[in-house]
C-alpha cells in the first residue's frame, strides 16, 4: 500500500489564515470530486470558519474522561474505517489528552499516512522543535506543544500562509482571531509588531532553506547540471592580491541589483601548499566579504580553471566575477590565464564578469613575508649532517661495506644531502652535494685516491648525483622554509585578525591591548610612551607588567616608535627582527585606541556641554513664559483682593482664592519636575527599591487627576505579582504619564491604564484615544522640554515624559511609545518582576483560526 501525502499549511503566528486555506482546498477536492473530510478541525465558535465548514462531512469526535471533564479527540479508528482519500486534521503540534491511541497529534496522522489517506494539516513555526528556545526569547513565552522539525520537513507540500503584522493586528483588533475580553492582552503582549515581524522572518527563513533543499534535491535525482537562476548568485575568484577588495566590492553592488543576491568569494590554493599568498591580506578580505553580507571559502584544487567551475555549478551560482590578469605581456606566452579560461568554459548559462582593476598588467611580484628563519641549532646541525656526515658515511663504506657498488653509494649520498637540506636548509645541502661528488670521486670510482674517472659513465653518475642532489636541495629547502614560513604567518595574521578586529569593535581597552602585547611577546612589562615635543620630558599613556617601567624608550630591551611623540617600550628580552613587523602594528593600534579614548571623553564632555546649554536655553525660555504665567495669575488675584476700590462679595473672594491656589499647584508642579530633572541630569537620584504591589501605587498617582473616576478606566489585576521598584518615583512616573494622556484625550473618552504580566516584566500600559503621534517624534517627547504639536502654552514646560522616563530607567524599567489600534497614543512602563516571585505566560489560546 502506498504511503499516504501530507500537505502542511505553515503560518508566522495564530490568526494568519491556515485554517481557513485548508479548508478552502477541502471545498476545492470535493468539488474535482475527491472523497474528502473533516477529522479534526476546531472553529472556536467563529462564525466564519463555521461557514467554510458548511457542506463537509466532518467525522465524528471521540470523547475521553479527564479529571470529572470531558474532551474531545479526532477519533483515529473512525478515520481509519472511514478511509476517505484526503483527511483534514487541524494543529498538527497538538498534544492529546491522557488516555487517547497516541500522545501526540502528529503520530495520529502518521498512522493516517501510513493507512494510505492523504493528509492536510497546519502548523505554526512556533511549534516547531529547534525554534523553541528562538520563540521563547522572542516572545517571552515558551511553547509547550511542539512537534519535531523532521515530522514537518517530510511533508510532500508546504505552504506558507503570510500576513503581515499590521493586517494581523487589524484581525486581532476586529475580533477576528480572539474573544474581544483577550484582545487587549493579546495585542500588548504576544501580539506585539516586534514579535510578529520576529516570528514572520522566522518563517519565511525556514521556508526559504526548505525551497533550497527540494531545489538541490530535484537536481540531484534528475542529474541537472545546467545553472539555474532562481536567484542571483554571485561567486568571487580571489588570488590573495590587493585586487580583491575591489572585486568584492563590485560584486556586492551586482548582488543588491536583484533581490536576494548572494555573494560568495573563493580562494582556491594548490594542493602542493606552495602557492604564495599574503595571509594577511586573505584575512582582510574575508573580513570584508563578510561584513557585506557574503560568505567566504576556501577550496583545494590544481586546475584553478576547473575547479573554480566546478565550485560556481555546486553552488548554483549565475555570476562569476574576476579581476583582469596581473601577469605581463610576455608571461601570456605560458597559456590565456585564468580568467580567460574561466570565460571560454563557463557556458551560456554562467556570467562571467572581469573587473579592471590598478594591479591590472604590473606583474604577480613576491608575497611581503620573506623566507623564515630556521633557528640557529638546525643549521649546525645541517652543516653537521651535510659536511662531517659524507664523510662519516665515505669511512664507513670503504672499511665495513666495500661492495655496495657506485649506484647504492650515489643513494646514500644522496640522502644525506637531503638530510641537510631539511635541517639547514640550501646552504648545507649544496655543501653536502660538493663533499659528497669529491668523496665519491676519491673513494669510489676507479682509479681510487685519485681525482681521474677512467670511465666515462662514472663521470656522468657523479654529475647526475650532483645535480639531482642541489635539485633536491633546493625543493626541500623551499618546502621547509614555506611551511616554517606558513606556520609564522598564520601565527601573524591570527594576533593581527584578532587586533584589528577587537580595536575597530571598540572591545579593547588601552591597558587590555597592551597586556596583550605582553602575553604575545613574552615581555615582563609593556608601556606606551608620549612627550608634547621633541624637547619635552616623556610621559606614560598606560603600562601594564609588575617589572618598573622605564621612563624613556631608549631605556627599554625593546622600543617602537609610532610617530614622532609617542613610542611602545618593552622589557623582558631583546625580540628578532622579524618580531617587528607585528610589533609595529601593535604601537599604530596602540595609539589609535589612546586617540579614540581621548575624543570619545572629549565628545563626551562636549555632549554634557551641549546638553547643558540646551537644557539652560530651554529653562530660560520655559521661566520667561511657562513660569511666569501662574505667578501672573497669582499676583493678579492678591493684588485684587488687596484693592481698596472694589467691594469683592464672598464669591468673588472665593474665586479670586481658588486661582491663587490653583496658580500655586501649577507652580509647585513645574518647579517639581524642574528639580526631577536636575536630579536626573546630575546623577544624584537614588531609588530605593522595595517590592511593592501595584493596585496600591497606581491609585495613588491618579489623585491629582481631576475628576479621575471619569477621565481614567483602572484594569490593575490583584493576581500580578509584586515588582521591585521605588514606591515614590513609580507613583511620579505614573502620574506625569497618565497627566499627559488626560491631557490629549477626547471629552467622553476615558485614559485606560491596565498591567499585565510578560515572562519576568510586568507592563503598565496608558492607553488614550487622542490624536498620536507619528513614529518618528515617538522618541523626542521624551527629551526635556519637548511638547509636540500645538500644546497649549501653559499646560507644562514639557518636562512630565522627560522625568517619568528617567524614573523608569532609575528602578530598572523603561517607558516607551506605541500606536494605539484604531487611533491615539499607549504609554508602556515596564518593570522588573521581584525575585520572590514568578512570572507566568498569558493566559492565551496555543493556537487560533481566522
Amino acid at each position: 500500500m502506498a504511503r499516504g501525502k501530507l500537505r502542511i499549511y505553515l503560518g508566522a503566528a495564530p490568526g494568519v489564515g491556515k485554517t481557513y486555506a485548508m479548508l478552502s482546498e477541502a471545498h476545492r477536492r470535493i468539488e474535482r470530486g475527491t472523497d474528502c473530510v473533516v477529522a479534526f478541525v476546531e472553529h472556536h465558535h467563529r462564525p466564519r470558519t463555521e461557514v467554510m465548514l458548511h457542506g463537509l462531512e466532518q467525522i465524528p469526535r471521540k470523547e475521553l474522561e479527564y479529571r470529572d471533564t470531558t474532551f474531545t479527540e479526532m477519533d483515529v479508528d473512525a478515520v481509519l474505517a472511514r478511509r476517505p482519500q484526503v483527511a483534514l486534521v487541524d494543529e498538527l503540534a497538538h498534544t492529546n489528552i491522557p488516555g487517547s491511541r497516541n500522545t501526540k497529534r502528529w503520530q495520529d496522522v502518521e498512522e493516517l499516512l501510513d493507512a494510505g489517506i492523504d493528509v492536510v494539516s497546519t502548523v505554526n513555526i512556533q511549534h516547531l522543535e529547534s525554534l523553541g528556545d528562538v520563540v521563547e526569547s522572542i516572545t517571552g513565552i515558551r511553547q509547550q506543544e511542539t512537534v519535531p522539525d523532521e515530522v514537518v520537513r517530510r511533508a510532500d507540500q508546504i505552504e506558507l500562509v503570510d500576513m503581515s503584522p499590521q493586517a494581523l493586528r487589524r484581525r486581532m483588533a476586529h475580533g477576528n482571531i480572539y474573544k474581544a475580553d483577550k484582545v487587549d492582552a493579546a495585542l500588548s503582549n504576544y501580539f506585539r509588531p516586534g514579535n510578529l515581524t520576529a516570528l514572520r522572518e522566522l518563517a519565511l527563513l525556514w521556508v526559504a532553506d526548505r525551497v533550497d533543499e527540494y531545489l538541490q534535491q530535484y537536481r540531484s535525482e534528475h542529474q541537472v547540471t545546467k545553472i539555474w537562476g532562481s536567484r542571483e548568485r554571485i561567486v568571487v575568484g580571489l588570488t590573495g592580491g590587493p585586487e580583491g577588495r575591489t572585486l568584492i566590492r563590485r560584486a556586492a553592488r551586482l548582488a543588491e541589483k536583484g533581490a536576494g543576491g548572494e555573494v560568495m568569494a573563493v580562494y582556491i590554493a594548490r594542493s602542493d601548499g606552495l602557492t604564495s599568498v599574503s595571509p594577511k591580506e586573505l584575512a582582510v578580505q574575508r573580513t570584508l566579504v563578510e561584513d557585506l553580507g557574503g560568505t567566504f571559502h576556501h577550496v583545494i584544487g590544481d586546475d584553478i580553471p576547473a575547479a573554480l567551475l566546478e565550485f560556481a555549478r555546486g553552488v548554483n551560482a549565475t555570476q562569476i566575477v574576476l579581476g583582469v590578469s596581473r601577469r605581463k605581456g610576455w608571461q601570456y606566452v605560458f597559456g590565456p590565464g585564468v580568467g580567460a579560461t574561466v570565460a571560454r568554459d563557463s557556458g551560456p548559462d554562467l556570467d562571467v564578469h572581469l573587473i579592471t582593476h590598478d594591479e591590472a598588467g604590473k606583474g604577480r611580484g613576491l608575497p611581503i613575508a620573506r623566507g623564515a628563519r630556521l633557528g640557529r641549532v638546525r643549521i649546525i646541525w645541517g652543516w653537521l649532517v651535510g659536511v662531517a656526515g659524507p664523510v662519516l658515511l665515505a669511512l664507513l663504506l670503504t672499511h665495513i661495506a666495500a661492495e655496495l657498488g657506485l649506484a647504492n653509494n650515489v643513494l646514500l649520498f644522496l640522502s644525506l644531502t637531503v638530510a641537510a637540506a631539511l635541517l639547514g636548509g640550501l646552504l648545507p645541502a649544496l655543501a653536502s652535494a660538493t663533499v659528497g661528488s669529491a668523496l665519491l670521486n676519491w673513494f669510489f670510482t676507479p682509479p681510487v685516491h685519485t681525482w681521474t674517472i677512467a670511465d666515462p659513465k662514472n663521470i656522468v653518475a657523479i654529475a647526475v648525483f650532483f645535480a639531482v642532489a642541489a635539485s633536491v636541495a633546493s625543493v626541500v629547502d623551499l618546502a621547509a622554509r614555506r611551511t616554517d614560513q606558513a606556520a609564522r604567518l598564520r601565527a601573524e595574521s591570527e594576533i593581527l585578525s584578532f587586533l584589528a578586529g577587537s580595536v575597530l569593535r571598540g572591545e579593547t581597552s588601552l591597558e587590555a591591548l597592551l597586556e596583550r602585547v605582553r602575553e604575545t611577546f613574552g615581555m615582563e612589562s609593556v608601556a606606551l610612551l608620549e612627550r608634547e615635543n621633541d624637547v619635552a620630558p616623556w610621559t606614560c599613556a598606560g603600562r601594564v607588567g609588575n617589572a618598573q617601567p622605564v621612563k624613556r624608550p631608549e631605556d627599554a630591551d625593546v622600543d617602537m616608535p609610532v610617530g614622532d611623540h609617542m613610542a611602545l617600550a618593552l622589557s623582558g628580552r631583546v625580540l628578532p627582527a622579524s618580531d617587528r613587523r607585528v610589533l609595529a602594528a601593535f604601537a599604530a593600534q596602540a595609539a589609535v585606541v589612546l586617540d579614540r579614548q581621548r575624543l570619545q571623553h572629549e565628545a563626551d564632555q562636549a555632549k554634557e556641554l551641549a546638553e547643558g546649554n540646551r537644557i539652560r536655553t530651554a529653562l530660560l525660555a520655559a521661566v520667561s513664559h511657562d513660569l511666569r504665567t501662574p505667578l501672573a495669575g497669582i499676583k493678579a488675584s492678591v493684588s485684587s483682593l488687596r484693592s481698596d476700590d472694589v467691594e469683592w462679595s464672598e464669591e468673588d473672594q472665593a474665586e479670586l482664592l481658588a486661582a491663587i491656589e490653583d496658580g500655586a499647584d501649577r507652580l509647585d508642579h513645574l518647579v517639581g519636575n524642574l528639580l526631577d530633572m536636575s536630579r536626573l541630569q546630575t546623577g544624584t537620584l537614588t531609588p530605593l527599591i522595595r517590592e511593592v504591589d501595584l493596585d496600591e501605587v497606581v491609585p495613588m498617582a491618579l489623585v491629582g487627576i481631576p475628576d479621575p473616576e471619569a477621565a481614567v478606566a483602572l484594569d490593575i489585576p490583584e493576581t500580578l505579582p509584586m515588582v521591585a521598584v521605588d514606591k515614590g518615583l513609580l507613583e511620579r512616573s505614573v502620574a506625569n504619564v497618565v497627566e499627559n494622556a488626560v491631557k490629549y484625550s477626547p471629552d467622553g473618552e476615558p485614559v485606560t491604564v491596565s498591567a499585565s504580566i510578560l515572562a519576568d516584566r510586568v507592563e503598565v500600559r496608558v492607553v488614550d484615544r487622542g490624536p498620536g503621534v507619528p513614529d518618528e517624534a515617538k522618541d523626542r517627547i521624551f527629551e526635556p522640554f519637548q511638547r509636540y504639536g500645538d500644546a497649549p502654552r501653559g499646560a507644562g514646560v514639557g518636562l512630565g515624559l522627560a522625568v517619568a522616563r528617567g524614573f523608569a530607567e532609575a528602578m530598572g524599567g523603561t517607558l516607551t511609545a506605541e500606536d494605539t489600534p484604531g487611533g491615539g497614543l499607549t504609554m508602556v512602563l515596564t518593570l522588573p518582576v521581584a525575585p520572590s516571585h514568578t512570572s507566568a505566560p498569558a493566559d492565551l489560546p496555543a493556537t487560533a483560526t481566522p
